[in-house]
């Protein structure tokens, strides 16, 4: 439908401030995303290579339809 870009694309960066707001004031602080940047959901002290939710179901597609 035209004109739901910028409505959709404005929804998506208040759900972006809010969950960055919520994260700074409680618990540690969270490690970023090895593919984007973006912070994940996991500790910043967490070993390994941490995903943000949007890289994690990418990569599960995409070793879910690997045959």
């Amino acid at each position: 439908m035209p004109g739901t870009e910028g409505q959709q694309t404005s929804r998506t960066e208040a759900q972006q401030t809010n969950r960055t707001d919520e994260g700074a004031d409680s618990g540690p602080p969270l490690a970023d995303c090895v593919h984007c940047g973006e912070p994940t959901e996991y500790p910043a002290d967490r070993p390994g290579a941490l995903l943000c939710p949007h890289c994690e179901w990418l990569e599960a597609q995409r070793s879910a339809c690997s045959g």
